[in-house]
């Protein structure tokens, strides 16, 4: 990684464990409201619908609050729930909420993000919810190790447009071929990073991608 002076890094998936997060949170809120589901039986059905309106966000088919609306409606449709649309309304703000207070990142994030930070100056770019990312990074404690952080609501346009990227080198002030990006969704932030020029390293584990990947955030100490 010769030549590397800023890596970027995603946070949902990445640093923060959403999975684990998104689930405590559920379980909080379906307690307030009496949501009479199985926990386990609703995340199953949530993940995939979550990431399909998710990947809608990302391209511009649907808004936030459309988002936060369907996504909930449609497993509640699914599981055969019978729900009201105050309720889901309620709940969807519910999760905003109570969605930052929960704290679980991802194994050896601190150690890693120390040791990288003594070499390199390191950025966040997500396409997350402002309000609700940084605080994510401040009850996380993410917050002091991060110069920049750059959000779909800061930029205008969300990964994996590369105009994001774009904004965050400038933000950064720092160029494409000094920096790297580290992510865990190949489409936003792999194709996305490369497009602008970036160099990028991919977070999970896809036999068929070519490029760099790591499954464990340790293995960023050998590589950079």
């Amino acid at each position: 990684m010769k030549g590397i002076t800023d890596v970027f890094f995603d946070l949902d998936h990445t640093l923060w464990d959403f999975d684990k997060n998104s689930e405590l949170t559920f379980e909080r809120i379906f307690k307030t409201y009496n949501v009479d589901l199985p926990l386990k039986e609703f995340l199953e059905v949530y993940l995939p619908v979550n990431s399909k309106y998710w990947k809608l966000f990302r391209e511009g088919k649907i808004e936030q609050e459309n988002l936060r609306f369907q996504r909930l409606n449609e497993v509640f449709e699914i599981l055969k729930y019978k729900s009201s649309e105050q309720l889901v309304n309620d709940l969807s703000q519910a999760y905003i909420d109570h969605l930052p207070n929960h704290n679980h990142l991802f194994p050896d994030t601190f150690e890693v993000l120390t040791y990288l930070q003594n070499k390199y100056k390191l950025h966040i770019i997500t396409n997350g919810f402002y309000e609700v990312q940084h605080k994510k990074l401040g009850n996380s404690k993410l917050t002091p190790y991060f110069k920049t952080v750059t959000t779909s609501e800061d930029a205008g346009v969300k990964k994996p447009n590369k105009l994001i990227f774009e904004f965050a080198l400038d933000l950064a002030k720092t160029k494409n071929s000094s920096s790297l990006m580290i992510g865990d969704n190949l489409e936003a932030d792999i194709e996305g990073a490369r497009a602008s020029g970036m160099e990028a390293i991919f977070f999970g584990k896809e036999p068929t991608y070519e490029g760099l990947q790591i499954q464990r955030l340790s293995e960023l100490k050998t590589m950079l």
